[in-house]
């Protein structure tokens, strides 16, 4: 639709009058007729110059039409941007991000664990001071032979680790979430309890640790004591990360969780503490989720 385009001219209206009069006005309105209807009428197109084949001295022969259309000039599409790397690319070997038995698993609210209900096939207690009992005193078996290696190295330096809580079961989390619905809403809840379906800790990748001196368990203060310290600047090599760190809950959809641990082996760990990443939406190339679709 052309919105610049202006309408013709209006015809002028009839004046009464007498007849001499009247005929001459329509006289005058036709003509105006005319002259918009010429201004309406596209152009003739121009006159084609003669061919230089033509007869000489004969009125240049008319040129056939064409029957077929010219085909239409094809004009290559842009090629799409190639999407960039993740950073975890660069590693020389790479998994699942997926598969709930792959280290580089990413469940975050945007990526529930498929199946819901997922068990790990390969559960075993780590031999670590813990306060945990049952199921959460579980973790996959890769899991807790790292778990065992980085309490030690903490002991070693001084430092008492404990494990507070490792598996939850799809039914346990469950209940642990509409605890937390029932006694801060679920908008609240969300920030700080994983919806059924969606909690790292039914992996068996991660967990959550205490300091062996108790204070500011599953608190905010928690980042300053020992083993929160103490896992944070060592975790990597055993190829821990914090997974809910400061100030990134808009790309996780958690805020800072120190206490809560996350094994994704120790190339990636150690590759992500190398190159300043601190989530593993970023390192390994998905979306943000910082909150449910």
């Amino acid at each position: 639709m052309c919105h610049n385009c202006s309408p013709g001219a209006a015809v002028p209206p009839v004046e009464s009058g007498a007849p001499s009069r009247r005929s001459f006005t329509r006289f005058l309105a036709a003509g105006a007729g005319l002259t918009v209807l010429a201004a309406c009428t596209p152009e003739a197109p121009a006159a084609v110059a003669p061919s230089s084949t033509s007869p000489a001295g004969g009125a240049p022969a008319p040129a056939p039409e064409s029957t077929t259309a010219a085909p239409p000039t094809e004009v290559a599409a842009p090629a799409a941007p190639s999407p960039a790397p993740s950073p975890s690319a660069v590693l020389p070997g790479q998994f699942s991000l997926t598969d709930p038995a792959s280290p580089w698993l990413v469940v975050n609210k945007h990526r529930p664990l498929v199946p819901a209900d997922y068990v790990p096939a390969d559960l075993v207690p780590p031999a670590v001071a813990m306060t945990a009992s049952g199921e959460a005193a579980l973790l996959n078996s890769t899991t807790a032979a790292a778990a065992e290696a980085m309490f030690a190295a903490a002991g070693r330096d001084g430092v008492a680790m404990v494990l507070a809580s490792g598996y939850r079961s799809y039914g346990t989390q469950v209940g642990t979430y509409n605890n937390y619905v029932a006694a801060r809403g679920q908008a609240d809840a969300d920030t700080a309890s994983a919806r059924p379906g969606y909690s790292e800790h039914q992996t068996g990748w991660a967990f959550d640790i205490v300091d062996g001196g108790g204070a500011c368990s599953f608190q905010p203060c928690f980042a300053d004591q020992p083993a929160a310290v103490w896992a944070k600047a060592n975790g990597h090599r055993f190829g821990f990360v914090v997974r809910y760190p400061w100030m990134f809950h808009p790309v996780t959809g958690y805020y800072y969780e120190p206490w809560h641990l996350r094994y994704v082996g120790v190339e990636a760990a150690t590759d992500m503490v190398a190159r300043g990443i601190f989530t593993l939406e970023e390192y390994f190339g998905v979306e943000a989720a910082p909150g449910y679709p």
